[in-house]
């Protein structure tokens, strides 16, 4: 049997093997060239970018909180300041049921029903921050407690904080306003004004009165720290340290024992003082009450109590000294007698039958002076002092709406002060243009009759009334009112002095000042309507009284506070300045529902000034006899 033999292709095999070869060694270095250029690519161009991030896996950056700046009185009495406490804090982002967390944390330290609707306040409120407090202040003892069981509360831990208080509570409140956790929209408005960096770590920001308008100034500048960590986020040492600089000091012009004796002196009444000195424009007491008290405010307060402020008919939480509204009354007589000697309307010498009652041209409407009977023989002089309604209802018709708007304007009335709080109202001062805009309405001539006695559509606010009554001390020559004096840079020696800023001159000739000025001394004098105001002063006061209609009178009929519910009766109204020879202090004083302002505010205004001038303090509310009488205002 025939076999065939086949022999092998050594010279193909060996073809083929190199051929294998030749590609894998291609396909190798191929790899290899692409890891070289790949390991080029990482080492040289991109060195810089992963070196970075390789160093921001290794640093922390950790922002430390400044110092908020203090609020000191113009005596260096601490209005606003803070103090170190311990916190006890949730992440809501490592915290998987905060409830049940809560719960547990309850046994170990006390969390009341107000911590919980607080917290869960926040919690609906702040969804940028981590951390939520739960308890604020704990003891000692409850921070060793906590520690010893921390482990059972993956999310929760212990802080140091600083704390801002507000010593005087309720009476500095709408001056001083208090600070809040940043929500959602403020968080929005820093990073529009580039301001978010500077804000790191910091849950706090100004809500209102001078934490707010003065926020950048205390709020400081925010230091960091860069700490090296380990791969479970573990510090390990302190690399550099950028230390905070401390907000800066604000020095009020208030004087803190001024403003105390100005709310106590109120008793039982609402209202509002404001005082100013004249020729300066600083502000020495801002009263605003009833007030409330802004310390819970700052870690968010609780809703219960939230409704009791808000839905109080004592309106706790207006600022009736820089929002509230009201009309003058009387007060706006000096400025009428003005208005008058301005336009030529009035002479000083010129008088008028005071019969009781004042009928306007053409017409058998009737409209009554407040004494009945009426004055008499009355001039300018004697208008003022009195307060004769009949003689302004005469000289507001003579003069028309529109000269009486012009020349109020230019004293102030009906314009924001520019005083450095936020939130101002500007008042009222009308004119036929208003009426028609405001009601598609035109001016009649009985509404004249009503501005010419401060009623009417006519209003203002406590400030600007006070504001306008220190112009009028120095001689038309008006200053900005301003609260703070002075303000202390933490950075340096270097204070910014708030000087005062002049805002015009109403070039009043002397001897229409001196009548009107003569004739505001003898308000508080024997005959005029504020006697008991002066009553044993050894010093000059100058005055104007006001009454303030709250529900308006049907023709003919006779107030009778007696038959009128508490919160409808008449405010009372007391302008004035002293010594009236050379005005260190002027103030605008509104007790609500008070009545003639000769009985209540002026009484008030009366204390203000024994303190300031002369040092002397107020018998207590108990010791002081009720003086009655039947003056008006």
């Amino acid at each position: 049997m025939n076999r065939r033999v086949e022999f092998k292709n050594h010279l193909r095999e060996i073809f083929h093997f190199q051929l294998r070869l030749v590609v894998g060694i291609g396909f190798v270095s191929v790899l290899m060239g692409i890891l070289l250029v790949r390991f080029i690519y990482l080492q040289a161009a991109r060195h810089t970018y992963y070196q970075t991030l390789s160093e921001s896996n290794r640093i922390a950056v950790v922002p430390i909180v400044p110092n908020r700046g203090l609020i000191l009185d113009r005596n260096g009495v601490v209005l606003a300041h803070n103090y170190s406490g311990y916190t006890l804090e949730i992440n809501q982002n490592k915290t998987t049921d905060i409830e049940a967390t809560i719960n547990d944390l309850s046994t170990l330290v006390t969390i009341t029903n107000k911590d919980r609707k607080r917290f869960k306040k926040l919690l609906s409120e702040s969804h940028n921050f981590e951390t939520l407090v739960i308890r604020n202040r704990l003891s000692d003892e409850e921070v060793a407690r906590f520690a010893a069981q921390q482990y059972r509360f993956p999310g929760v831990e212990i802080k140091a904080r600083l704390f801002r208080d507000y010593p005087f509570g309720d009476k500095t409140s709408h001056l001083i306003g208090y600070i809040g956790r940043i929500n959602d929209s403020e968080v929005s408005q820093l990073e529009e004004n580039d301001l978010a960096a500077n804000y790191r770590g910091t849950d706090y920001i100004g809500k209102t009165g001078l934490e707010q308008s003065y926020e950048t100034d205390l709020h400081g500048t925010t230091g960091i720290e860069q700490v090296e960590v380990d791969a479970g986020g573990r510090a390990v040492r302190m690399l550099a340290r950028t230390a905070p600089v401390s907000g800066n000091t604000l020095v009020l012009s208030i004087d803190a024992k001024l403003q105390e004796i100005a709310e106590q002196a109120f008793g039982n009444y609402r209202g509002a003082l404001v005082a100013i000195d004249p020729t300066t424009g600083e502000v020495l007491a801002f009263v605003s009450k009833p007030g409330y008290d802004p310390n819970p405010f700052i870690d968010g307060i609780d809703t219960q109590s939230w409704d009791e402020l808000n839905n109080s008919p004592d309106v706790p939480l207006n600022n009736r000294a820089l929002r509230g509204q009201y009309p003058p009354g009387s007060t706006i007589k000096p400025f009428m007698a003005l208005a008058g000697l301005n336009f030529h309307t009035r002479s000083p010498e010129q008088t008028i039958n005071d019969s009781g009652v004042y009928y306007l041209p053409g017409s058998s409407r009737q409209y009554r002076d407040w004494k009945p009977g009426g004055h008499g023989s009355v001039n300018m002089f004697k208008a003022i002092q009195m307060s004769c309604d009949t003689y302004f209802y005469g000289l507001a018709t003579e003069m028309g709406i529109d000269n009486i708007s012009n020349f109020l304007s230019r004293f102030g009335f009906g314009k924001k002060t520019g005083i450095d709080l936020e939130g101002e109202t500007s008042g009222l001062v009308p004119s036929q243009e208003w009426k028609m805009k405001r009601y598609q309405q035109i001016w009649y001539p009985g509404d004249t009759v009503s501005v010419g006695i401060g009623q009417g559509y006519n209003l203002v606010t406590p400030l600007q009334l006070a504001f306008v009554t220190a112009t009028l001390a120095n001689n038309g020559v008006a200053y900005k009112p301003h609260l703070v004096k002075e303000v202390q840079s933490s950075r340096s020696s270097e204070n910014r002095f708030i000087a005062k800023e002049p805002l015009y001159d109403l070039h009043i000739p002397p001897k229409d000042m001196d009548l009107v000025r003569r004739a505001m001394v003898a308000v508080t004098q024997a005959g005029g309507t504020a006697v008991f105001a002066s009553a044993g002063a050894t010093y000059q006061i100058a005055g104007k009284t006001g009454t303030a209609q709250v529900v308006a009178m049907k023709q003919g009929e006779k107030y009778d506070a007696s038959k009128i519910d508490e919160r409808h009766r008449d405010h009372a109204w007391f302008i004035a300045y002293a010594p009236a020879d050379h005005p260190r202090i002027a103030m605008a004083v509104l007790a609500e529902n008070g009545g003639h302002g000769g009985g209540t505010a002026a009484p008030i205004a009366r204390k203000v000034f024994d303190y300031y001038l002369l040092g002397k303090l107020p018998k207590p509310l108990a010791d002081v006899p009720i003086k009655k009488g039947s003056v008006h205002d």
